[in-house]
């Protein structure tokens, strides 16, 4: 027989959940996404109150989607975004978007409505086992009094909220689990509100102000102490040169790898300017992921066609020494160049203590970032900062690279600006109607006709591979975002609204099934709207998992397997008919000269969908025939395999 009920009313319930909710204001708590439920009551109405106060209050139907969406919101600036819902199966869909977190170190609040202890385990409606579902993607799970969070005291309920802060926070950051029991009754009556809010405007205010005030998250690691040099080591090097420096020689040739940046935007302009010294010293080139943010980086020299460069098998433009910055690039070709390497690799990552060496080939890993790491060795390295300069090795290595970048670029440009005025019903070779975009003459000029600054996310699968190769480099820097941790494309709309809110204006290039996997994302066209910001939905739409024609699973005997119904899965839902049921305005290009005027357009509107059609098999002849035209472009200058 179930216990008895703790003694509690409704003000005692909305009291507990405002003092949390206060509590997470002082640690620096802007922004709320809540879901409807009974349970959750208390805190919806607490949401409601601390929005008079500042409080950016967020409202959703779909948990999966909301958690989604405080993921993008916490991506931009590096702050949690707190998500509220009942109990239940509620609680099971917010756990996507915590794998992500977790796996893309984004800080998440997850706080979840419960039933009191006395009711688990005795066949109460809506009662499960919530407390463990989220378990093994957070930081920390943590739990309000089992009797009921009115049970507590206001310092216990203080202290629950600065430990889940806290744990968001701390490094790696990441999401965090607060189940919080709330026992009946829930819902206050009209005085109760009205008494409850008075008492609330002569404290909110202080609170409001010291969350404004509250500091940015650290996201760097407490730095070793400076070891003293006892005398030189191996190459001239002292010591405590050698160990900082993981083996790698700033006086003979090298490589730096850039992966996806994680980061805020502020930490990106330190990590860049970092960068830059360092390949100013050491003349190294940099292969840039399409998901680093460096590309178009003024004064960087960057390599962007490295995917088409590598050839099979790796040793092409082989590298003495690398140092790799960050997550690993997406590129599988990059992955097996690295790991064939046999020189030292020194494996740098951005407030990220766990390990992100997946090829298993980096001979040192530290974790104090690129700027803290090359302020330690910089009075070492630069000397006389004014005569520095990189070694005629390096010079040499990375004129090999700038050759075959130029190259690539080249070919790119000859075969893939035959695609930016095709239209449709042009007739391929076989007399075939083409479609009107070919997917990398569009990631091309989407490069090109973004205006500088303006952020983009790539959903996962084709529109991110087909950036991180065929994007122009020559195009303006901009924030490009991307959600890699676990490469799911369940979330992908809802992502780029939060981060559409954040940022303030977004444009998501994405494929028909991601857009689809997430079609409850469009109901943040009304909450875009009211906080006046704007985003662009590029649609490309292949009939299917354009992703999995890339890959050699398609039989040459097609009756030996429906690769159709069994990868591609072609849906015949319209997109177009489907965000325009939600209000969202639509424009279907006929080619992809239109793409500059549909931008223009979209801009007008706080959410808006382009589609474009493209040819799943079409496509993936091109991405062959490109690496082909690449392939005998460097055939034709050769590069030297090996420069020591």
């Amino acid at each position: 027989m179930p216990a008895s009920a703790f003694p509690t009313s409704t003000a005692a319930n909305l009291r507990a959940a405002l003092s949390l909710l206060l509590a997470l204001r002082r640690q620096g708590l802007r922004r709320l996404v809540l879901c409807p439920g009974s349970r959750s009551a208390p805190l919806a109405v607490a949401a409601g109150m601390l929005e008079r106060h500042g409080l950016q209050l967020l409202t959703g139907v779909d948990e999966r989607s909301a958690a989604f969406l405080a993921l993008g919101l916490g991506r931009v600036d590096g702050m949690p975004a707190a998500v509220v819902t009942t109990s239940g199966t509620a609680v099971a869909n917010l756990l996507p978007a915590a794998v992500e977190a977790d796996s893309g170190s984004v800080p998440l609040l997850l706080l979840t409505a419960d039933r009191p202890v006395r009711l688990k385990g005795c066949g109460a409606n809506q009662t499960v086992n919530q407390e463990q579902f989220l378990a093994a993607s957070c930081r920390a799970c943590l739990h309000g009094d089992g009797r009921g969070l009115a049970a507590m005291d206001q310092q216990a309920i203080g202290v629950l909220a600065d430990r889940a802060w806290a744990a968001a926070l701390e490094t790696p950051v990441g999401p965090v689990h607060l189940n919080l029991p709330f026992e009946e009754p829930l819902h206050a009556g009209a005085a109760e509100l009205v008494e409850l809010a008075a008492e609330l405007a002569m404290v909110a205010g202080a609170g409001a102000a010291r969350a404004e005030e509250a500091p940015k998250p650290v996201r760097e690691r407490a730095r070793e102490p400076l070891a003293k040099a006892e005398g030189p080591g191996p190459g001239g090097q002292s010591q405590a040169q050698a160990d900082l420096l993981g083996g790698l020689d700033p006086d003979r040739a090298g490589v730096v790898v850039a992966g996806p940046w994680r980061g805020t935007a502020a930490e990106l302009g330190r990590f860049a300017a970092a960068l830059l010294r360092w390949q100013r010293r050491t003349g190294w080139p940099v292969l840039a992921d399409g998901l680093s943010g460096l590309r178009g980086w003024p004064g960087l020299e960057l390599v962007a066609a490295y995917d088409l460069l590598l050839a099979e098998p790796p040793g092409q433009l082989a590298p003495p020494q690398l140092l790799r910055l960050g997550p690993m690039p997406a590129s599988r070709r990059l992955q097996q160049w690295i790991a064939a390497a046999s020189g030292p690799q020194l494996l740098i990552s951005e407030a990220e203590p766990r390990n992100l060496d997946a090829t298993g080939s980096a001979t040192v890993r530290r974790g104090e970032g690129l700027a803290a790491w090359l302020e330690r060795i910089w009075p070492w390295l630069a000397g006389d900062e004014a005569s520095a300069a990189p070694a005629p090795g390096a010079e040499a290595l990375a004129g090999h690279w700038r050759r075959a970048e130029g190259l690539a670029q080249a070919a790119l440009d000859r075969d893939l600006n035959l695609h930016l005025d095709h239209t449709e019903g042009t007739a391929g070779a076989g007399g075939e109607s083409k479609p009107p975009a070919a997917e990398p003459a569009l990631a091309r000029a989407l490069s090109r006709l973004l205006p500088a600054g303006l952020p983009l996310m790539l959903a996962s699968s084709s529109p991110v591979r087909d950036w991180e190769s065929f994007a122009d480099p020559a195009a303006p820097q901009r924030r490009v975002h991307g959600f890699r941790g676990a490469s799911g494309i369940d979330g992908t709309l809802s992502i780029a609204a939060g981060l559409a809110l954040a940022e303030g204006e977004l444009v998501l290039l994405t494929g028909d099934l991601a857009l689809l996997h997430d079609a409850n994302g469009w109901l943040w066209r009304r909450q875009l709207d009211t906080a006046g910001c704007r985003l662009t939905v590029v649609l490309v739409d292949n009939g299917g998992g354009g992703i999995f024609e890339q890959l050699p699973i398609r039989p040459q005997a097609e009756q030996a397997m429906d690769f159709e119904r069994l990868f591609a899965m072609p849906q015949t839902v319209d997109h177009g008919a489907l965000a325009a049921a939600h209000g969202v305005p639509v424009r279907a290009l006929a080619s992809l000269a239109e793409l500059g005027a549909a931008l223009s357009w979209a801009a007008e509107h706080p959410m808006a969908l382009i589609e474009l059609r493209t040819g799943r098999r079409a496509d993936a002849l091109l991405r062959q025939h490109l690496r082909a035209t690449v392939a005998r472009q460097l055939a034709s200058r050769p590069m030297t395999r090996e420069l020591r």
